[in-house]
């Protein structure tokens, strides 16, 4: 009896290793997540786990063909490739923005769809400080500088070529009042700034060190404006020629959200005219940018390659999500499912 029943305990693990083991698991571009200072060893105890650093539009069928679970960060997944892989069970995005899928496709198919709703607040709120800093320090400006040997030929002991603005009571707009919004809100209020925010979701709640105001009045009164607002249909090109007329001549805009935010045209010719003092970029609406995005070559305007997500830290988080997310699907239940309707 006891020889059964131990037995029958065996089977049960075994029967269940055999089926976790059998789980095809494609990573269709897994290189920005891990460029190599991260292991994916979770994932691959999770199942069979093929990763490809990057993957063409022209090979994603082919690559995915067996995959049961597939990964994506970037890569798209549109209505004809959901439809031709026969064996998919699960998508998951491998980032918070998950509009690279189609949903209503993966729907018809049952198909499950997760995403990291949260990993990196603390990494975008340190970068949208840093780029307020490099803004008004200008730090890289004048350390190319020295180099440049302006600091050994100069005649005085000191010197800055642009004005060096100091925060404390200077006044900073957040756009957006979730996680980041607020831990930006944390950063600059500890400089000494005055707080001021707009979003249509908070009606009667009233957060610390910040004080809610009409759109209008947070883009007329701000030296900073920071965007923190998810893309809908509502803030595609929200930042537009009429809105940066209303701001300050001496404010700055600063994104690290999304790029489709802002008509970079409109900003562009805005910069370029100076009707504000400046922007700082942490995402553009097509990345990489094209050649002649007019924001390449804008007057006051520091652009970066959308890393303010990717801290080791943060990524390290986003992997351990991605592997939760997986393992629990593969156990029967869903976590961070994204669905249709929301």
């Amino acid at each position: 009896m006891i020889w059964w029943i131990i037995r029958s305990i065996f089977l049960v693990i075994k029967e269940k290793y055999i089926q976790v083991s059998k789980v095809k698991i494609v990573i269709l571009d897994g290189y920005t997540l891990n460029p190599g200072d991260l292991n994916w060893d979770e994932l691959r105890r999770l199942g069979d786990c093929e990763i490809h650093d990057r993957t063409p539009a022209d090979q994603i069928i082919d690559r995915a063909r067996d995959a049961e679970i597939l990964l994506t960060n970037k890569t798209p997944l549109n209505r004809e490739s959901i439809f031709a892989l026969d064996k998919l069970k699960y998508i998951g995005v491998m980032a918070t923005g998950y509009n690279i899928v189609d949903i209503q496709a993966a729907a018809e198919r049952n198909i499950v769809v997760t995403n990291v709703p949260t990993y990196g607040t603390r990494s975008v709120a340190q970068m949208t400080l840093a780029l307020i800093l490099e803004l008004t320090q200008h730090v890289g400006l004048h350390s190319q500088a020295v180099r440049r040997g302006e600091w050994v030929r100069s005649l005085d002991w000191s010197f800055w070529q642009k004005p060096l603005i100091e925060l404390e009571g200077l006044t900073a707009g957040i756009i957006g009042l979730g996680r980041i919004g607020r831990a930006t809100a944390n950063l600059l209020h500890a400089f000494g700034m005055e707080i001021i925010a707009f979003d249509p979701s908070i009606v009667d709640e009233n957060p610390d060190n910040i004080v809610i105001h009409e759109l209008e009045s947070v883009l007329k009164n701000s030296d900073f404006l920071c965007l923190h607002c998810p893309l809908t249909a509502d803030t595609d090109q929200f930042i537009n020629k009429k809105r940066l007329q209303q701001m300050k001549k001496e404010s700055y805009l600063i994104n690290t959200s999304r790029g489709q935010l802002i008509n970079e045209q409109d900003l562009a010719d805005a910069l370029n005219a100076e009707l504000i003092a400046g922007a700082a970029l942490d995402v553009l609406s097509t990345e990489p940018p094209h050649p002649d995005n007019p924001l390449l070559g804008a007057k006051n305007c520091i652009i970066t390659p959308h890393i303010a997500w990717a801290t080791k830290a943060a990524r390290k988080r986003l992997m351990g999500i991605v592997v939760k997310n997986v393992k629990s699907f593969i156990n029967g239940a869903c976590v961070n499912r994204v669905y249709l309707n929301k």
